[in-house]
């Protein structure tokens, strides 16, 4: 199968990178960081002083950012920002920027370009409900608020990012509010989608539970 699309849907921190950089590898998928690329256009905001509410700004920020993503590397207009993106300054307006209409149609356009013809799992928060309604799997990964904090915050020190608990607890808390609540492309489960509650589970466990899905549908 030539054309073969896996959507990983969920909340900040439920494991849907690691999961799906695991998937890939397995099944030699494309794998596109959709998220990445919304912190990209993020981190660009903040490093020109951009105004988010004002569409002209964001339209010619939007007419000067290239985006590309070179295996683990995020370049950002021929610039590696990968930790950069991961920052909580960041963090904080990725929400806000994800829900600008301009930005979303931008993106989203590139990701089907980019996935077009190829085998490939992207993980977002609406891959399944509009980037690719039609993929030939949907999986929607759920874990609790305190669960992914801990995760996100090891990532943080793996990193070498300064941070908290509470600290990111209380910015995952805020960006599942956000992100359930904008109005362009809000979070929300397909409803063809499979529900994956990662909380209790290893990454080895989630990996084998999509494999199986994957394997019934190649």
């Amino acid at each position: 199968m030539n054309n073969f699309i896996v959507a990983v849907d969920g909340p900040a921190g439920s494991g849907k990178s690691t999961i799906s950089k695991l998937v890939a590898e397995k099944y030699k998928l494309t794998y596109l960081d959709t998220g990445a690329m919304y912190r990209m256009v993020a981190f660009y905001s903040l490093e020109k002083g951009v105004n988010l509410d004002n569409p002209r700004e964001v339209e010619l920020m939007l007419e000067n950012i290239k985006i590309d993503i070179e295996g683990d590397k995020f370049i950002l207009n021929g610039v590696d920002v990968s930790n950069e993106i991961r920052t909580l300054r960041v963090t904080s307006i990725v929400s806000k920027t994800a829900s600008i209409k301009a930005v979303r149609e931008k993106l989203v356009e590139l990701q089907r370009e980019i996935s077009n013809g190829k085998r490939v799992i992207l993980d977002g928060r609406d891959i399944g409900t509009v980037v690719f309604p039609n993929a030939h799997l949907k999986v929607f990964l759920v874990a609790s608020p305190e669960e992914r904090a801990k995760r996100r915050l090891k990532e943080y020190e793996e990193k070498g990012i300064k941070s908290d608990y509470e600290s990111v607890l209380d910015s995952i808390k805020e960006r599942d509010r956000l992100d359930s609540t904008r109005e362009e492309s809000p979070l929300k489960k397909a409803d063809d989608a499979i529900e994956v509650d990662t909380s209790f589970l290893s990454i080895e466990e989630v990996s084998d539970k999509i494999s199986a899905l994957i394997r019934e549908r190649i």
